[in-house]
């Protein structure tokens, strides 16, 4: 396989993939390949791969999956489920999960998992997106133009930036497409926030966000507006501002002001007012009562005359 393998040699000779020596170093183990096309070598245990292999994927593709980590977590529960009812091929009278926990008592303990990835080089464009397998991905704008290490996972991307700082994207297995992610854009509308009126990058923001952008771009300057309302996603999370312009917006009054001052009070922190414990008791309890006050009130009011006279 590719991922092992770069090339086949005479025999049994292979140069190895530099990922693949890597996992070879760091689990411990030295890789021993067959002969080409040569499934004999390894008997019986193909033949019980192959064979249940094909049952497990002919029950899967009768079924719909909403996710690959659904997928996988079935397949996983099918394959231990296999061990229970396929026998081992050497020991007929035991089957491949009684073998396996009594192997479990001296299996070395396992390290950390392997980083499995593989290290693609590419270059961000002067929109902002890397291309991988015929697919275009947003990056921060502020890496435009810089040289980036692209490592592929099976369900992400994780590029790397030249100074180290790194984001993660839900990899893409459809082609031709462009997957944005407007919060990259941020650092770029500050400077030409023009870029929200007809910007596709912006057509993927939430609802509320896009339902504020509308009645701000109504207005003269609406597009600053929207941008000083972008940029405290930087600073206070997406969810935090999520609230603020939700209560913005129930109360009709569209202004980055308000968006602001709500999220302020919302990240406020909250104040808890403990009891005090004294020694000190009281023998009747206090009421809410202001006639005391302006009982005084009046007094004081009574004293300030008689002083003028």
């Amino acid at each position: 396989m590719k991922t092992a393998v770069d090339k086949v040699g005479d025999g049994k000779k292979r140069t190895i993939n530099a990922r693949f020596e890597t996992m070879t170093g760091h689990y411990l183990f030295d890789p021993e390949f067959c002969n080409r096309a040569a499934g004999w070598e390894k008997g019986i245990v193909e033949k019980n791969v192959q064979d249940r292999r094909r049952g497990i994927w002919r029950e899967a593709s009768e079924r719909r999956w909403n996710s690959l980590e659904e997928l996988n977590a079935w397949l996983q529960k099918a394959c231990v489920e296999a061990w229970e009812h396929l026998q081992h091929p050497e020991w007929v009278h035991m089957t491949v999960a009684d073998v396996y926990q009594d192997e479990r008592l001296r299996l070395m303990p396992n390290p950390r998992p392997f980083d499995g990835y593989i290290e693609h080089p590419a270059r961000v464009s002067s929109t902002s997106l890397i291309s991988f397998q015929r697919n275009r991905y947003s990056v921060p704008c502020e890496w435009v133009n810089a040289m980036v290490s692209v490592r592929v996972y099976h369900d992400h991307l994780m590029v790397v930036s030249p100074d180290g700082e790194f984001i993660r994207i839900k990899r893409c297995f459809e082609r031709d497409q462009t997957i944005y992610d407007w919060t990259h854009y941020i650092a770029l509308i500050e400077r030409k926030p023009g870029a929200l009126r007809n910007g596709a990058p912006f057509r993927t923001m939430p609802e509320p966000l896009r339902q504020l952008q509308d009645q701000l771009l109504r207005h003269p300057g609406g597009d600053r507006v929207m941008a000083q309302v972008l940029n405290a996603v930087t600073l206070h999370g997406l969810e935090a501002v999520l609230v603020a312009v939700e209560l913005a917006l129930q109360t009709g009054r569209v202004s980055a002001e308000h968006v602001l001052n709500v999220l302020s009070r919302l990240k406020e922190p909250s104040r808890n007012n403990e009891p005090v414990h004294t020694h000190l008791s009281l023998n009747k309890p206090s009421q809410a009562n202001v006639d005391r006050y302006d009982r005084l009130r009046a007094q004081q009011w009574r004293d300030q005359e008689v002083n003028h006279a």
